[in-house]
């Protein structure tokens, strides 16, 4: 496992052709607290824990180093003897986001990466492609947060309030700038909804300053800490992803994964 302090060095090599707007650091908080899913990130997916696929996911994505960020030994042994990275941290944190800010401090106290990407540690199924494509909008200075989305093409998600819809307006090809985060149906009348998707690209600064504000009034009564960035005027900017990753949360997420997983072992 990583030792706390000093920066962490890349397993593997960036794409090639690709440059990097910043010095990205990927990190993934997984803890096993999950009620709907006890043990999630341990779960079996294809003869691996589901924590080490989204780890492969992540480090095929060749913008940076990646590190598990957890509070439980069985999770970072998992993903070192699968050849990872892993950093531990507290067990009291409320949130991921608090535990991404506390493995960041641990990895790089210096402040050598700029960028710190978080990759929930449910979505074994993500596209690399798409960790990748989430880094782009902070080559625009006045974003502070980078995010992904996709266009929900089930009727039945449209009403889903477990289903968190971006709320954004076109500010270039396949990306969106979030002017609101809702668990209900919106925006109202004609027009494409968007299905959000929990990863984030954090400008450094960005995630200190968000980190420093109080819970905010929509973020409290929507239940999304999203909202809480854009009440104090921070920017969040969308790529717009044609493939939408499984979210793991329920038995049944469990076995769609495995089902997914098993497909492309024989493909």
């Amino acid at each position: 496992m990583t030792r706390p302090g000093g920066p962490v060095k890349a397993r593997g090599r960036r794409k090639a052709g690709v440059r990097p707007v910043s010095d990205p650091l990927v990190l993934i908080p997984a803890r096993l607290a999950a009620t709907r899913l006890p043990n999630k990130p341990l779960a079996d997916i294809a003869g691996e824990p589901m924590i080490v696929h989204v780890w492969r996911r992540a480090v095929e994505a060749g913008i940076g180093p990646v590190v598990v960020a957890t509070d439980t030994d069985a999770i970072a042994q998992a993903v070192v003897a699968a050849g990872g990275l892993a950093v531990m941290t507290r067990a009291d944190h409320p949130s991921g986001s608090d535990r991404l800010a506390e493995a960041l401090e641990r990895l790089d106290p210096d402040g050598r990466h700029d960028v710190v990407v978080n990759v929930q540690g449910d979505l074994p199924t993500i596209d690399p492609a798409a960790i990748g494509a989430a880094v782009a909008p902070l080559a625009d200075r006045t974003v502070d947060i980078a995010t992904l989305c996709a266009e929900i093409t089930r009727a039945e998600e449209a009403d889903d309030p477990n289903v968190v819809k971006l709320v954004g307006h076109p500010v270039g090809p396949r990306r969106l700038r979030a002017l609101y985060f809702t668990r209900a149906r919106a925006p109202w009348g004609e027009g494409p909804l968007f299905h959000h998707i929990g990863l984030y690209a954090y400008r450094r600064t960005a995630l200190a300053r968000f980190m420093a504000l109080p819970p905010g009034t929509l973020e409290t009564r929507e239940k999304l800490e999203q909202l809480r960035a854009l009440e104090a005027g921070m920017r969040i900017d969308a790529v717009v992803v044609d493939d939408l990753p499984l979210g793991v949360d329920t038995p049944a997420d469990l076995e769609r994964a495995r089902a997914v997983m098993a497909g492309r072992s024989l493909t």
